[in-house]
């Protein structure tokens, strides 16, 4: 298995296959949201959750290669589900945001090593206490635009004497 280039601690085949478990987790996040706003437009919470997706990928990118593993392909793009709506979207954001927390737990449990705990702790907070109250205000919103998009990318008129 892999090792660590700074300590010299090896990866456990546990550990690497939670790596690879996390990892695809966070592609699929990403590749939803991003399907979202390609349906959607430019909306929140999307805008911003897909963004911090980004940077879940890069921290366990960078968990692979201090470990000198080969990082697995993003098999994601064009196979999420997609949604018709924008609250159907943010239903399935709850929903798949309380699984990303029980993903966590378990992967915790697979490791005493601090720098993994530490990247799973990150973005499981993250997760629970931002991108779920964030699906969660939206479902409560009944998914309704709050960018001034009209959920195809283009801005909405406000009528005349709207403020």
């Amino acid at each position: 298995m892999g090792t660590n280039t700074e300590t010299g601690e090896r990866l456990s085949a546990t550990e690497l296959a939670d790596l690879v478990a996390a990892l695809d987790d966070e592609y699929m996040a990403r590749a939803t949201y991003a399907q979202v706003l390609a349906d959607f437009g430019e909306v929140r919470p999307f805008i911003n959750i897909v963004e911090a997706e980004n940077r879940h990928v890069e921290a366990l990118v960078g968990v692979f290669e201090r470990y000198g593993v080969a990082v697995p392909d993003d098999t994601w793009p064009g196979r999420v589900p997609r949604y018709g709506s924008l609250r159907e979207a943010c239903e399935a954001g709850v929903t798949a945001e309380v699984e990303n927390a029980d993903l966590y737990e378990r992967l915790l449990a697979g490791t005493d090593k601090a720098d993994i705990l530490g990247v799973y702790r990150n973005l499981q907070a993250a997760s629970q206490e931002r991108h779920l109250e964030a699906f969660r205000r939206c479902v409560e919103r009944g998914g309704s635009l709050t960018n001034g998009h009209d959920g195809h990318g283009r801005r909405r008129r406000r009528r005349r004497g709207q403020r």
